[in-house]
C-alpha cells in the first residue's frame, strides 16, 4: 500500500512537471506573436488602405503583410476595415485569399472595434484550419479605421506534445478542446454545453458548422478515463492555467506503468514474507535472527519509501522555486518598446561574440605563456622574474574581466530608465564589444575634453545606439576596398553631436525617407527594427538620430545627445 501511494505520488509529480513544461512551450509560442498586432497597428501603410480608394496602397500593404508573415511564421496576417471587409492580407496571392471577405460577424472583430483588442480561438471559415486570432484596432486622429488580425496556428506545439508520454489538451472556459496532442479531439468538449453557448458558436461559426460533441474522456479530480477500442484506460490528470483567456491545460499521464510497478513490488514483498515464514517453520532455533532480518528488510523498505518521498519533496520545492521565479519575471515584464529594444540588443550579440572571443583569446594565450615562463623561472630559482610574470598574468586577467563584464552588462535584460554616463566610457564600451571587427576600420576623432563630457541616458542603452550605428556602417563597408568609418564629435551648447560616417554605397534613395520606420531595411533579410529602436532610445533621453548622405559617398548618421 505504501509503495502504491508513493508511486502514484511520483506519477502525479511527473505529470505536473510535464504540464508546466507544456504550458511554458505554449506561452513561448504566443509571446512571439502577441506584440505583432500592436506594432502593425502603428504601421503608416495601414491607414491609407483602410480609408479606401487607393489601390496602390492596398497592393503595397499586401506585399508588406506577405513578407512579414513569412518572416514570423504567422499563419495569416490581414487588415479589416470598419465595415468588416478585408482590404489586404498576407495570402492575397492564394486561392484561399481573405481579401474581399466579410468578417464583421466574427467576435474578434467586434470586440477589437469596441475595446481596442481581442483574442479568439476559432476555425477558419475560408482555410478550414483552427487557430488563435489576435486582433488590434487601428486608430488615427481619434477615429477607429479598422482592425489588424494575426492568425497563429499551433501545429509545432501539438507535435511536440504528441512526442511526450500521455495526452495534453487546452480547454476554454466552456470545456471545449482548442489545442491537443490528439487531433481527433479538437473542438470536442469535456462536458455538456448549455444552449446559449451552442447558439453563439453556430452564429459565429467559431467551431465550424457542426456543434461540438463530447470527447471520449472523463476527468474526476486526479483520476481520468479515456475510451479507446471499447475499453476504458486509466490516467492521472493534472491541470495548469493556460496563457489564453479562461483556458486551462490538462495533461493525462497513463496510470498503467506505475500500477504495474506497484504490483511487481507488492509481489516481491509477498514472496519475501513467504520465504521468511518458511524459514521460521523449518528453522525454529533461528527464529530470533529471522525476525531481526525481517525487521531489517522492513526498515530498508521504509527507508526506500522515505528516500523517494524526499526526492518528491525536493522536486516539488524546485518546482515552487521555478514558479516563484516565473511570477517575479512576469512582474518585471516591460512594455513592448523595451522588449523590442532588448531583442535588438541580443540580436547584436551574435556579431559581437566573434570579436569578444578574439579579444579574450589573445590574453588567454599570453597568460599560458607567462605561466609556463614563471614555472621555468621557479625551477631555475629566479623568483623575481617569476613574480614579474605573475604580475603580467594578474594584469591580463583584469583585462579579460573588463571584457566579460562589458559583455554581461550589454546583454542585461533590464537597464535603468534614467541616468548619465561619460561619453568616452560609452565609446570605449561599444568598441570593446565590437572588438576585432572594428579594429583597423573605425577611427575616433574626438578631443579629450569632449570624451569627458557627461551626457543624459544610461550607459548600456547609449552603447546599444552606437553599436547599432557602427554595425550598420561595418556591414555597409564590408567588401569595399579600403573601407573606413570615422566617428567624430562636436559640442554645441548643451548638445553633443556624434557623427558616424562610412564610405560604403550609401542608403538607397527609395527608402531614405522611411529609414526609421519599423520593418524598413536596406539589408537583405533585415527585419528593419534596429534604427527605429535606436532613435526611440535617443529621443527618450532628449536626443535624436538623423541620416544624411556622406560628402565623399557613403552614409552619415548624426546622433544628438543632451549634456547632463
Amino acid at each position: 500500500m505504501i509503495a502504491t501511494i508513493a508511486l502514484l505520488a511520483w506519477a502525479d509529480a511527473v505529470a505536473q512537471q510535464t504540464a508546466r513544461a507544456h504550458v511554458g512551450l505554449l506561452n513561448s509560442e504566443l509571446q512571439k506573436f502577441r506584440l505583432l498586432p500592436l506594432v502593425l497597428s502603428e504601421n503608416p501603410e495601414i491607414a491609407p488602405a483602410l480609408r479606401g480608394g487607393d489601390p496602390v496602397a492596398e497592393r503595397r500593404l499586401n506585399a508588406t503583410l506577405e513578407l512579414l508573415a513569412a518572416r514570423t511564421d504567422a499563419a495569416a496576417i490581414y487588415v479589416i476595415n470598419r465595415s468588416g471587409r478585408t482590404v489586404a492580407a498576407s495570402n492575397w496571392r492564394q486561392p484561399t485569399s481573405f481579401v474581399g471577405q466579410l468578417y464583421g460577424f466574427r467576435p474578434y472583430f467586434r470586440d477589437a472595434m469596441e475595446r481596442g483588442g481581442s483574442e479568439l480561438f476559432a476555425l477558419g471559415t475560408i482555410s478550414g484550419r483552427p487557430g488563435l486570432y489576435l486582433a488590434r484596432r487601428v486608430d488615427r486622429d481619434g477615429q477607429a479605421l479598422g482592425v489588424v488580425v494575426v492568425k497563429v496556428e499551433f501545429d509545432d506545439v501539438e507535435a511536440a506534445w504528441a512526442r511526450a508520454p500521455g495526452i495534453t489538451v487546452v480547454t476554454d472556459a466552456h470545456g471545449v478542446i482548442l489545442v491537443t496532442s490528439v487531433p481527433a479531439w479538437r473542438f470536442q468538449t469535456t462536458r455538456a454545453l448549455d444552449a446559449a453557448t451552442l447558439a453563439d458558436a453556430r452564429r459565429t461559426l467559431q467551431f465550424g458548422a457542426r456543434p461540438p460533441r463530447r470527447a471520449p474522456v472523463s476527468v474526476d479530480g486526479t483520476d481520468a478515463k479515456v475510451e479507446a477500442g471499447g475499453k476504458a484506460q486509466r490516467y492521472r490528470a493534472v491541470s495548469e492555467p493556460a496563457p489564453l483567456s479562461g483556458a486551462h491545460l490538462v495533461h493525462l499521464a497513463p496510470l498503467e506503468p506505475p500500477l504495474a510497478a506497484a504490483r511487481t513490488q507488492a509481489l516481491l514483498i509477498a514472496i519475501a514474507i513467504l520465504l521468511a515464514a518458511g524459514m521460521l517453520l523449518g528453522l525454529a532455533l533461528r527464529s530470533a535472527e529471522k525476525r531481526r532480518l525481517q525487521r531489517h528488510h522492513q526498515a530498508r523498505l521504509e527507508a526506500e519509501v522515505e528516500r523517494r518521498t524526499a526526492e518528491l519533496r525536493d522536486a516539488n520545492a524546485r518546482l515552487i522555486v521555478e514558479s516563484e521565479e516565473r511570477i517575479e519575471a512576469d512582474r518585471r515584464y516591460r512594455a513592448a518598446r523595451e522588449e523590442l529594444a532588448q531583442a535588438s540588443r541580443l540580436g547584436s550579440l551574435g556579431q559581437i561574440t566573434a570579436g569578444v572571443a578574439h579579444e579574450i583569446n589573445q590574453p588567454v594565450a599570453a597568460i599560458r605563456t607567462f605561466a609556463e615562463n614563471a614555472a621555468t623561472f621557479l625551477d631555475r630559482a629566479a623568483p623575481d622574474k617569476a613574480g614579474a610574470n605573475l604580475k603580467q598574468i594578474v594584469s591580463l586577467t583584469e583585462r579579460i574581466g573588463t571584457i566579460t563584464s562589458e559583455l554581461r552588462a550589454f546583454a542585461r535584460r533590464k537597464t535603468p530608465g534614467e541616468g548619465s554616463a561619460e561619453l568616452g566610457s560609452v565609446l570605449d564600451g561599444a568598441l570593446l564589444l565590437l572588438g576585432e571587427r572594428a579594429r583597423g576600420v573605425v577611427t575616433l576623432k574626438m578631443a579629450k575634453a569632449l570624451r569627458q563630457v557627461v551626457v543624459r541616458g544610461d550607459r548600456i542603452r547609449l552603447e546599444q545606439i552606437l553599436i547599432n550605428l557602427l554595425q550598420n556602417a561595418l556591414d555597409a563597408v564590408q567588401g569595399t576596398k579600403e573601407g573606413r568609418i570615422i566617428v567624430e564629435g562636436v559640442r554645441q551648447g548643451d548638445t553633443v553631436r556624434l557623427s558616424v560616417v562610412d564610405n560604403g554605397p550609401g542608403v538607397p534613395v527609395e527608402i531614405a525617407e522611411t529609414l526609421f520606420t519599423p520593418f524598413t531595411s536596406a539589408k537583405e533579410g533585415g527585419l528593419g527594427l534596429g534604427l527605429a529602436i535606436a532613435r526611440d532610445i535617443a529621443r527618450e533621453f532628449g536626443g535624436d538620430i538623423a541620416h544624411v548622405p556622406a560628402p565623399g559617398g557613403g552614409a552619415a548618421f548624426h546622433l544628438s545627445l543632451k549634456a547632463a
